[in-house]
């Protein structure tokens, strides 16, 4: 069984999981402390299966992670009907098809800026770390543009969402848990002011909602993490993978028709998000393993998107590849709300890329993340 803090693991998980999914569709993981789906069959099952559900538990003790079991309690991610209902009702509209598309041209005209910056980063010093310029700073600006804060506290954004999401690791140290509950402090207390002080955009309309102040709060701090996160580590790691598979990376520049099919390729190949749990509110069957009612399991997403029973030539990046049913960004209910924005913003990125830097390439081995649920990178360097 793999061990997610090995760093060889870390760096091409995906030899361990087809070796995993060789022997069967769903593994007692006894490090992890749950079972874990393989197959993209089991995974869909798993995400779709309404006797397993987001069911919150409060990190304990209470009184030391208050600000961060009151973003979880009340996040639209970590609730299931009718709460979830209520949640996803508030904000459906606002990241619907019709309305994102109308966003394009200004996501385009931001990646555009961002890749010149780039670009003149890379002319003066010879290289540049690509998410410092561009995979960071794009989905933060935009998300924050949205919401109605302002886009010069991307930054601190930035480091607030990264402290949080560590706690969704395994084996956390204590200084680990304790940044998190700052992060979350820091974050409740910004919101707060936000709402408090003439609120615009989404946040605004969270204000005049249903939603009560907790809600409001727990609901944007939500939006701003994930429209972040997953979206840079597409980014990073599907720059990365076109890097090192040239010949897709000079198709894609080649060929714009290739674009949309591009985008589901890279968040399939090197999937942002690599496990998501589901708790059993029944006793459940999945691919013929019993999930006894209170006990979790974990659809291992990262494996679900190799599986040769649903992709020909898993482990071969194919920006033509179609049709594409990954599932990085979930299915069922919990079907990422955001999904339409994250395809404009990573299309932009790969746009903005291949038409000012055509001859784009690493500078130097990319430094990964040492998590295994948010699988990212932390530097991207570049030179061209």
């Amino acid at each position: 069984m793999f061990d997610p803090r090995d760093p060889a693991f870390l760096a091409d998980p995906y030899p361990a999981f087809a070796a995993l999914r060789a022997e069967g569709e769903v593994h007692q993981h006894d490090g992890l402390g749950i079972a874990i789906t393989v197959s993209h069959a089991a995974s869909a099952a798993v995400l779709r299966h309404r006797g397993l559900g987001r069911i919150w538990t409060d990190a304990q003790p209470l009184e030391r992670f208050a600000s961060f079991n009151l973003l979880h309690r009340n996040s639209l991610l970590e609730n299931e009907p009718p709460a979830h209902t209520r949640l996803r009702r508030v904000i459906a509209s606002e990241f619907g098809r019709g309305h994102v598309q109308r966003l394009r041209p200004m996501v385009a005209e931001l990646a555009e800026s961002m890749v010149d910056t780039l670009a003149a980063k890379i002319a003066a010093d010879g290289s540049a770390d690509l998410l410092e310029h561009l995979a960071q700073p794009l989905p933060v600006a935009v998300i924050a543009e949205l919401l109605g804060v302002p886009v010069s506290d991307g930054s601190q954004l930035v480091t607030w969402s990264n402290a949080i999401v560590k706690m969704y690791e395994y084996g956390l140290s204590e200084d680990g848990r304790d940044a998190a509950e700052q992060a979350a402090a820091d974050f409740v207390a910004y919101l707060r002011d936000v709402v408090a002080d003439s609120p615009r955009g989404i946040v605004r309309d969270l204000t005049a909602s249903e939603l009560t102040p907790d809600e409001v709060v727990a609901t944007a701090v939500l939006l701003l993490m994930a429209g972040h996160e997953a979206t840079v580590n597409v980014i990073g790691n599907g720059v990365t993978a076109l890097l090192t598979h040239r010949t897709e990376w000079e198709r894609l520049r080649s060929d714009p028709s290739l674009l949309d099919s591009a985008v589901e390729e890279l968040i399939r190949f090197d999937s942002p998000l690599q496990l998501f749990e589901r708790t059993a509110t029944e006793d459940v069957e999945i691919a013929g393993h019993q999930v006894a009612k209170g006990s979790k399991i974990g659809a291992l997403l990262g494996a679900a998107a190799r599986d040769p029973k649903v992709f020909d030539a898993p482990d071969t990046l194919d920006v033509g590849r179609t049709p594409n049913a990954h599932l990085g960004f979930g299915m069922g209910i919990h079907y990422c709300v955001g999904a339409p924005l994250a395809r404009v913003e990573i299309a932009a990125a790969l746009t903005a890329l291949t038409k000012r830097l055509p001859d784009l390439r690493l500078a130097a081995e990319p430094e990964r993340r040492p998590e295994f649920v948010i699988r990212g990178l932390r530097t991207l360097p570049v030179t061209a």
